[in-house]
């Protein structure tokens, strides 16, 4: 009896859909739901959604991420779900950056929202800010297939939307996450740990290189260098 309750059900939510009415039930099968069947609201398809980023991102912002957000410079392009620009505060004085956005940031349309950006958030904790008071982007701004490392020339293509971002935020520190987004940034071949010891600029800005935060979750034991990395951040954010 339940099984065909719930076909009945279906069938009068499909009507609903359909045909945009609010549909009521007989009193017997009324019985068996809380509330009454509601039309979904219409989808429009094939009509391009232009992303805006919150109002405190900033107008500079904005209008850029409004200029480039259909960008076709490289085969990226005809596989990424959303261009993902990046989030933040458009004066903030650390920035972020990743190598490439994944699953969960192609879907969205923004940065390390997944496992990954819920350590970042606690990271950030540890040093007395949270994801308002930083930027937060990637090398590049549409997922490479299968989350591969990106190609040199996807990072030289994508490279000048970055530049133009720091030259809008102008950041007093800049983050490296992980090993690729170090090196691509740097344009140095050294492993992570060489990254992690030596002192670095891009564009006569400091860069702190340490781990991803999805390796630390892989990794935890490598947490406590974790932390020297973030010292080190907070006291150039407190000499800045």
């Amino acid at each position: 009896m339940q099984d065909y309750i719930e076909q009945i059900q279906k069938m009068f939510q499909n009507y609903a859909t359909n045909w945009n009415k609010q549909i009521y039930l007989d009193q017997e099968l009324a019985e068996s739901v809380a509330e009454p069947i509601q039309a979904k609201p219409a989808v429009q398809k094939n009509i391009p959604k232009r992303k805006r980023l919150p109002a405190q991102q900033g107008p500079e912002l904005q209008e850029y991420l409004l200029e480039i957000q259909d960008c076709q410079k490289c085969a990226l392009s005809e596989t990424r779900k959303n261009f993902v620009f990046g989030y933040g505060n458009p004066q903030a004085k650390l920035m972020f950056i990743g190598e490439a956005p994944g699953k969960d940031e192609d879907e969205q349309g923004i940065p390390f929202v997944g496992r990954a950006g819920q350590l970042l958030d606690k990271m950030l904790v540890v040093i007395g800010l949270n994801r308002d008071d930083v930027f937060i982007a990637n090398m590049l701004k549409c997922r490479p297939p299968q989350n591969r490392d990106p190609l040199p020339d996807e990072i030289l293509k994508c490279e000048p939307y970055l530049l133009r971002q720091l030259e809008l935020i102008k950041p007093k520190v800049l983050c490296a996450l992980g090993r690729v987004a170090g090196q691509n940034l740097l344009k140095k071949e050294d492993a992570l740990s060489l990254l992690r010891e030596s002192e670095h600029s891009y564009n006569n800005i400091p860069v702190i290189v340490t781990y991803h935060p999805a390796a630390l979750l892989r990794n935890p034991r490598w947490k406590q260098n974790s932390w020297q990395d973030l010292k080190k951040i907070k006291n150039l954010l407190q000499n800045s």
